[in-house]
Protein backbone atom coordinates (compact mmCIF):
# COMPACT_ATOMS: atom_id res chain seq x y z
CA UNK A 1 0.00 0.00 0.00
CA UNK A 2 2.98 2.14 0.75
CA UNK A 3 4.38 1.87 -2.21
CA UNK A 4 1.31 2.18 -4.73
CA UNK A 5 0.92 5.91 -3.05
CA UNK A 6 3.65 6.47 -5.76
CA UNK A 7 1.18 4.91 -8.32
CA UNK A 8 -1.88 4.24 -10.49
CA UNK A 9 -3.70 1.06 -10.52
CA UNK A 10 -2.27 -1.21 -13.47
CA UNK A 11 0.53 0.97 -14.33
CA UNK A 12 3.90 -1.18 -14.40
CA UNK A 13 5.11 0.00 -10.80
CA UNK A 14 1.48 -0.62 -9.29
CA UNK A 15 2.10 -3.27 -6.64
CA UNK A 16 -0.64 -6.51 -6.56
CA UNK A 17 -2.08 -6.65 -3.24
CA UNK A 18 -4.58 -9.00 -2.24
CA UNK A 19 -8.95 -9.53 -3.24
CA UNK A 20 -9.62 -8.21 0.04
CA UNK A 21 -8.41 -5.14 -1.15
CA UNK A 22 -9.52 -4.51 -4.47
CA UNK A 23 -11.30 -1.25 -3.95
CA UNK A 24 -9.11 1.90 -4.00
CA UNK A 25 -9.43 5.42 -5.37
CA UNK A 26 -6.35 8.36 -5.43
CA UNK A 27 -6.14 11.63 -4.38
CA UNK A 28 -4.38 13.78 -5.81
CA UNK A 29 -3.75 12.44 -8.81
CA UNK A 30 -5.86 14.88 -11.19
CA UNK A 31 -4.02 16.57 -14.37
CA UNK A 32 -4.05 19.92 -12.49
CA UNK A 33 -3.23 18.37 -9.21
CA UNK A 34 0.97 18.98 -7.88
CA UNK A 35 0.71 18.31 -4.39
CA UNK A 36 -0.67 15.78 -1.98
CA UNK A 37 -1.36 12.68 -3.57
CA UNK A 38 -1.60 9.03 -2.94
CA UNK A 39 -4.19 6.20 -2.25
CA UNK A 40 -6.85 5.09 -0.34
CA UNK A 41 -7.19 1.62 0.66
CA UNK A 42 -10.61 0.24 1.89
CA UNK A 43 -11.19 -3.74 2.58
CA UNK A 44 -14.02 -5.69 1.18
CA UNK A 45 -16.25 -5.49 4.76
CA UNK A 46 -15.20 -1.61 4.73
CA UNK A 47 -14.41 -2.58 8.28
CA UNK A 48 -10.56 -0.90 7.44
CA UNK A 49 -9.65 1.85 5.78
CA UNK A 50 -5.94 2.91 5.01
CA UNK A 51 -4.84 6.56 3.63
CA UNK A 52 -1.60 5.77 1.73
CA UNK A 53 0.48 9.06 1.71
CA UNK A 54 3.17 9.89 -1.54
CA UNK A 55 6.74 10.47 -0.40
CA UNK A 56 8.90 13.16 -2.08
CA UNK A 57 9.47 12.59 -6.01
CA UNK A 58 12.67 13.79 -7.09
CA UNK A 59 12.44 16.55 -9.90
CA UNK A 60 13.68 16.04 -13.41
CA UNK A 61 12.36 17.78 -16.84
CA UNK A 62 9.63 14.82 -17.46
CA UNK A 63 9.53 13.91 -13.81
CA UNK A 64 6.72 13.90 -10.92
CA UNK A 65 5.30 17.43 -11.23
CA UNK A 66 4.54 17.41 -7.22
CA UNK A 67 8.26 17.50 -6.95
CA UNK A 68 8.33 21.45 -6.01
CA UNK A 69 5.86 21.43 -3.38
CA UNK A 70 7.30 18.07 -1.95
CA UNK A 71 10.72 19.59 -1.14
CA UNK A 72 8.83 22.55 0.02
CA UNK A 73 7.23 20.71 2.40
CA UNK A 74 10.35 18.70 3.60
CA UNK A 75 12.34 22.05 4.37
CA UNK A 76 9.58 23.55 6.42
CA UNK A 77 8.98 20.35 8.46
CA UNK A 78 12.51 19.27 9.07
CA UNK A 79 14.81 21.71 8.98
CA UNK A 80 15.48 23.71 11.67
CA UNK A 81 14.92 27.03 10.50
CA UNK A 82 13.11 26.93 6.85
CA UNK A 83 16.32 25.23 5.30
CA UNK A 84 18.81 28.13 6.24
CA UNK A 85 22.30 26.64 6.34
CA UNK A 86 24.68 29.21 6.74
CA UNK A 87 25.90 32.23 4.84
CA UNK A 88 28.03 30.53 2.69
CA UNK A 89 25.60 28.84 0.66
CA UNK A 90 23.57 30.26 -2.30
CA UNK A 91 20.32 28.55 -0.77
CA UNK A 92 17.18 30.04 -1.03
CA UNK A 93 14.96 29.12 2.32
CA UNK A 94 11.73 28.56 2.32
CA UNK A 95 9.97 31.54 4.84
CA UNK A 96 11.71 34.26 6.41
CA UNK A 97 11.38 33.23 10.26
CA UNK A 98 15.42 33.50 10.48
CA UNK A 99 16.01 36.43 12.70
CA UNK A 100 20.47 36.63 12.08
CA UNK A 101 23.06 34.61 14.33
CA UNK A 102 21.28 31.40 14.96
CA UNK A 103 18.24 32.74 15.58
CA UNK A 104 14.65 32.00 14.83
CA UNK A 105 11.24 32.84 15.30
CA UNK A 106 8.99 30.29 16.96
CA UNK A 107 6.26 31.88 15.94
CA UNK A 108 6.87 32.16 12.20
CA UNK A 109 7.77 28.59 11.98
CA UNK A 110 4.45 27.87 13.61
CA UNK A 111 2.31 30.00 11.42
CA UNK A 112 4.43 28.81 8.60
CA UNK A 113 3.14 25.18 8.89
CA UNK A 114 -0.64 25.88 8.89
CA UNK A 115 -0.71 27.42 5.94
CA UNK A 116 -4.50 25.80 3.95
CA UNK A 117 -2.00 24.91 0.96
CA UNK A 118 0.76 23.13 2.99
CA UNK A 119 0.30 18.54 3.04
CA UNK A 120 -0.52 18.43 6.68
CA UNK A 121 -3.20 20.63 6.46
CA UNK A 122 -4.76 19.25 3.13
CA UNK A 123 -4.20 15.90 4.93
CA UNK A 124 -6.66 16.86 7.98
CA UNK A 125 -9.72 17.66 5.29
CA UNK A 126 -9.19 14.16 3.29
CA UNK A 127 -8.64 12.56 6.86
CA UNK A 128 -12.42 14.56 7.77
CA UNK A 129 -13.76 13.42 4.77
CA UNK A 130 -12.61 9.36 4.91
CA UNK A 131 -14.60 9.73 8.35
CA UNK A 132 -17.65 11.10 7.13
CA UNK A 133 -17.75 8.34 4.22
CA UNK A 134 -16.79 5.50 6.29
CA UNK A 135 -18.08 6.72 10.09
CA UNK A 136 -17.63 2.80 11.32
CA UNK A 137 -14.65 1.63 9.90
CA UNK A 138 -11.30 1.73 11.57
CA UNK A 139 -8.83 4.16 9.60
CA UNK A 140 -5.07 3.89 9.72
CA UNK A 141 -2.48 5.68 7.87
CA UNK A 142 0.36 5.09 6.01
CA UNK A 143 3.36 6.22 4.03
CA UNK A 144 6.93 6.26 2.93
CA UNK A 145 9.67 9.29 3.72
CA UNK A 146 7.74 12.27 3.68
CA UNK A 147 4.38 10.56 3.08
CA UNK A 148 5.58 8.90 6.39
CA UNK A 149 6.20 11.83 8.46
CA UNK A 150 2.50 13.40 7.44
CA UNK A 151 0.72 9.74 8.27
CA UNK A 152 2.81 10.31 11.65
CA UNK A 153 1.75 13.68 12.30
CA UNK A 154 -2.08 13.17 11.46
CA UNK A 155 -1.79 9.91 13.53
CA UNK A 156 -0.77 11.84 16.75
CA UNK A 157 -3.57 14.41 15.87
CA UNK A 158 -6.13 11.70 15.79
CA UNK A 159 -4.96 9.03 18.26
CA UNK A 160 -4.86 6.50 14.91
CA UNK A 161 -2.69 3.66 14.01
CA UNK A 162 0.09 4.56 11.60
CA UNK A 163 3.34 2.58 10.37
CA UNK A 164 5.53 4.43 8.61
CA UNK A 165 8.48 3.12 6.10
CA UNK A 166 11.49 5.42 5.72
CA UNK A 167 10.51 8.62 7.25
CA UNK A 168 12.08 11.72 8.46
CA UNK A 169 11.45 12.72 11.84
CA UNK A 170 8.48 13.98 12.62
CA UNK A 171 8.81 14.92 16.35
CA UNK A 172 10.03 18.31 15.94
CA UNK A 173 7.14 19.09 13.25
CA UNK A 174 4.60 17.81 15.71
CA UNK A 175 5.53 20.25 18.33
CA UNK A 176 5.75 23.55 16.01
CA UNK A 177 2.21 22.57 15.13
CA UNK A 178 1.48 21.76 18.57
CA UNK A 179 -0.52 18.86 18.18
CA UNK A 180 -1.70 18.04 21.72
CA UNK A 181 -0.54 14.77 23.68
CA UNK A 182 -2.84 12.92 26.58
CA UNK A 183 -1.43 14.56 29.94
CA UNK A 184 1.39 11.85 31.45
CA UNK A 185 2.00 10.31 28.27
CA UNK A 186 5.26 10.05 26.87
CA UNK A 187 5.68 10.73 23.08
CA UNK A 188 6.82 7.18 22.80
CA UNK A 189 2.92 6.07 23.56
CA UNK A 190 1.40 7.47 20.32
CA UNK A 191 -0.50 4.67 18.46
CA UNK A 192 2.51 5.08 15.44
CA UNK A 193 5.29 2.60 14.55
CA UNK A 194 8.11 3.48 12.48
CA UNK A 195 9.73 0.86 10.47
CA UNK A 196 13.30 1.55 8.63
CA UNK A 197 16.82 0.45 8.25
CA UNK A 198 20.36 1.53 9.55
CA UNK A 199 21.68 1.92 5.75
CA UNK A 200 19.09 4.80 5.24
CA UNK A 201 20.44 8.00 6.72
CA UNK A 202 17.56 10.20 6.76
CA UNK A 203 14.81 8.51 9.54
CA UNK A 204 15.92 10.43 12.58
CA UNK A 205 13.82 11.86 15.67
CA UNK A 206 10.35 10.03 16.26
CA UNK A 207 7.12 9.75 17.93
CA UNK A 208 5.72 6.44 19.27
CA UNK A 209 7.68 3.59 18.55
CA UNK A 210 10.04 2.01 15.95
CA UNK A 211 10.95 -1.26 14.23
CA UNK A 212 14.60 -1.27 13.18
CA UNK A 213 16.39 -3.62 10.78
CA UNK A 214 20.72 -3.26 11.03
CA UNK A 215 21.56 -3.52 7.78
CA UNK A 216 24.90 -2.22 8.94
CA UNK A 217 25.73 -5.03 10.88
CA UNK A 218 23.93 -7.44 8.79
CA UNK A 219 24.42 -6.18 5.18
CA UNK A 220 27.60 -4.56 5.76
CA UNK A 221 25.33 -1.74 4.42
CA UNK A 222 27.18 2.24 4.93
CA UNK A 223 24.82 4.75 4.97
CA UNK A 224 23.70 5.74 1.38
CA UNK A 225 19.97 7.95 0.17
CA UNK A 226 20.68 5.60 -2.36
CA UNK A 227 18.80 2.95 -0.18
CA UNK A 228 16.14 5.76 0.81
CA UNK A 229 13.68 4.19 -1.83
CA UNK A 230 10.53 2.04 -0.58
CA UNK A 231 11.89 -0.66 -3.15
CA UNK A 232 14.94 -1.20 -0.92
CA UNK A 233 12.62 -1.88 2.03
CA UNK A 234 10.42 -4.08 0.13
CA UNK A 235 12.58 -6.18 -1.84
CA UNK A 236 15.70 -6.19 0.26
CA UNK A 237 14.58 -6.14 3.72
CA UNK A 238 11.24 -7.07 4.73
CA UNK A 239 11.49 -9.82 2.47
CA UNK A 240 14.12 -11.56 4.79
CA UNK A 241 13.39 -12.89 7.84
CA UNK A 242 16.22 -10.99 11.01
CA UNK A 243 15.91 -13.13 13.64
CA UNK A 244 16.21 -16.84 14.58
CA UNK A 245 12.83 -16.48 17.00
CA UNK A 246 10.96 -13.87 15.20
CA UNK A 247 10.51 -12.68 11.59
CA UNK A 248 10.35 -8.97 12.46
CA UNK A 249 12.59 -7.06 14.93
CA UNK A 250 10.76 -6.17 18.16
CA UNK A 251 8.83 -2.46 18.47
CA UNK A 252 10.60 -0.52 20.95
CA UNK A 253 10.59 3.66 22.29
CA UNK A 254 12.64 6.20 20.08
CA UNK A 255 15.38 7.28 21.99
CA UNK A 256 15.01 10.88 23.32
CA UNK A 257 17.22 12.91 20.89
CA UNK A 258 18.11 16.69 20.67
CA UNK A 259 17.77 18.33 17.59
CA UNK A 260 18.64 22.25 16.26
CA UNK A 261 21.04 22.06 19.56
CA UNK A 262 22.92 25.10 17.54
CA UNK A 263 19.76 27.18 16.96
CA UNK A 264 17.96 29.57 19.55
CA UNK A 265 14.28 29.78 19.62
CA UNK A 266 12.08 32.69 20.30
CA UNK A 267 9.99 35.92 19.11
CA UNK A 268 11.94 38.00 17.35
CA UNK A 269 9.68 39.07 14.38
CA UNK A 270 5.96 41.42 14.03
CA UNK A 271 3.39 38.75 12.73
CA UNK A 272 3.15 40.92 9.58
CA UNK A 273 6.76 39.93 8.74
CA UNK A 274 5.91 36.16 8.19
CA UNK A 275 5.87 34.66 4.77
CA UNK A 276 6.70 31.43 2.98
CA UNK A 277 8.41 31.42 -0.84
CA UNK A 278 7.39 28.27 -2.66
Amino acid sequence: MTANAYAKRGKPNWWEMSERWNTSFPFGWETDEDGFRGQVFVSDDENIVVMSIKGTSLWTPVGDKTSKKDKLNDNLLFSCCCARVDWTWHWQTVCNCYSGHNKCDQTCLSASLVLDSLFYNVGLGLYANLTAMYPDANIWLTGHSLGGSLAALLGATFGVPTVTFESPGERLASTRLHIPSPPGMPSSDHPITHVWHTGDPIPDGRNGKQIVYDTAARKKWAPSIARHRIGIIINDVLGEDWEEDRAVPEAVAYDDCEECSKWTFGDYQEPDMYRVSP
